[in-house]
């Protein structure tokens, strides 16, 4: 019989559960050894994977837990296995969400949709980028806010441009972002107006890392001139009928338990403690779960490579603020 001490923040607290584990040893090691090549992860000294083996071993069983308690999602090995839950948050999470805290927050009326098909994808239309990887950097706030303006600028009739979450992370200073320490989107959409727009990510490669802001105005190619709250009372219908019409949403999330995702929908676990920041794209009313269950579920976009997840996204059952989807949804308007 194994204990295993099960924290979730937006609990509050912690708690003990027993159950009898399947994880002998032998199969640890192999699944781990498994793990260990399919990533590439190379392990300095015995020392250091034996350590490494046993957080393996500590993240399986919660991922058990989080099967139990979420049997319409899928959760297992992934890429960030072999990190402790604290680790992952301080590597690939913002620690401190830096919310925009706005007495009067910024909305326009956007158009509303008016037809609403069983299923909607932004990625259908062209208007999405390739998912990008954000590394060992708290830069999602970044990826998140360039995502929504690549869709927004291809939108308003321009080729769909790769632009420069670097650029962001570098020069976006003053505004309390914090580079890969984290930030938010409001104030790097608010630095994108001031700096004159982005360059492409061809000019201002990404480096997972905080360097020297290098901006050249010559390079921009795309801007923007506002930006907007979709919903301001965390309303994920009215959040739905504005994907439609306007594109792509930037959202911040609650994603502690996406350390372990491999697929399906996730229909519990997960708090609003924003944490993250990602692209909502799209939404499915009839989307059949792995128990063959009919569910509505978002589709997000995440930046932690394509080789996460769904090929890179997440589904998130609809209408009930899960993992904070409704809380900041925003758009960069060109």
């Amino acid at each position: 019989m194994i204990k295993v001490v099960l924290c979730l923040l937006f609990l509050g607290s912690c708690f003990a559960i027993h159950f009898k584990s399947s994880l002998e040893d032998e199969v640890v090691s192999l699944k781990f050894n498994d793990f260990a090549k399919r990533y590439n992860k190379v392990y300095t000294n015995p020392h250091v994977y034996q350590e490494r083996r046993e957080i393996f071993k500590n993240n399986l069983e919660i991922s058990q837990l989080y099967n139990l308690h979420n049997p319409k999602a899928k959760f297992g090995v992934t890429k960030f296995m072999d990190l402790t839950p604290a680790e992952f948050r301080q590597l690939y999470l913002i620690p401190n969400h830096l919310q925009k805290q706005d007495t009067q927050k910024p909305y326009f009326d956007l158009p509303e949709a008016t037809a609403i098909p069983d299923s909607f994808d932004w990625r259908d239309k062209k208007a999405v980028t390739p998912v990008y990887d954000q590394g060992q950097c708290g830069s999602c706030w970044a990826f998140s806010a360039t995502e929504a303006i690549e869709s927004q600028w291809f939108l308003a009739n321009h080729p769909l441009p790769s632009l420069a979450p670097q650029q962001i992370v570098d020069c976006d200073k003053g505004t309390g972002d914090e580079g890969c320490n984290g930030g938010d989107t409001p104030t790097a959409y608010e630095y994108v107006i001031s700096a004159g727009g982005m360059e492409p990510e061809s000019a201002y490669p990404y480096t997972a890392e905080d360097d020297t802001c290098s901006f050249k105005s010559s390079s921009v190619v795309a801007k923007i001139s506002n930006w907007t709250y979709v919903s301001t009372t965390k309303n994920e219908t009215e959040m739905l009928v504005k994907l439609i019409s306007s594109g792509p949403i930037s959202i911040c999330v609650d994603a502690e338990i996406w350390q372990f995702y491999v697929g399906g929908a996730i229909t519990s676990l997960c708090g609003t403690s924003l944490d993250h920041c990602v692209l909502l794209t799209g939404y499915d009313n009839k989307y059949v779960d792995v128990l063959g269950q009919t569910i509505e579920i978002w589709k997000i976009r995440n930046s932690w490579g394509a080789d996460w997840g769904e090929s890179g996204y997440i589904w998130v059952e609809r209408n009930y603020d899960l993992c904070g989807v409704a809380e900041e949804p925003t758009l960069p308007i060109v």
